[in-house]
């Protein structure tokens, strides 16, 4: 980066590659698989993980697609959440009534995980 880049590019330049490199390791990636699926150097995928090396529209495109988040979540513009439910809905509408009564006890209990006095919910009969 060059030094007559404004502060604010810079710290925009830094949130993005923290936003990748979050979304890439959320997902399970590696850079590795990152590099191949953009046809890209490794290096470079570690280049803009840690905001060294800018990012094309192209490849920022490629990249919200690969990791399943939208561009506007990837820039960190205001209300482009991701919906976090979506995937949890998906995975789990497909499994019985009794295994999604043990992962939902299995979400109560990493709500209540490392909170003190938190108790186990009672199992449902």
């Amino acid at each position: 980066m060059s030094t007559d880049e404004p502060e604010s590019d810079t710290s925009e330049q830094k949130a993005l590659a923290q936003r990748l490199r979050e979304a890439r390791e959320y997902i399970g990636l590696l850079q590795e698989d990152v590099a191949t699926a953009l046809d890209i150097p490794r290096a470079s995928v570690s280049a803009i993980e840690s905001g060294k090396r800018r990012v094309s529209s192209l490849e920022l495109r490629r990249l919200g697609r690969l990791y399943r988040r939208p561009v506007a979540w990837l820039l960190g513009e205001e209300g482009a959440g991701v919906d976090m439910d979506a995937p949890l809905y998906r995975a789990t509408a497909a499994l019985s009534d009794q295994d999604k009564e043990q992962v939902l006890r299995f979400a109560e209990f990493l709500a209540g995980a490392g909170r003190p006095g938190a108790t186990r919910a009672e199992p449902t009969e």
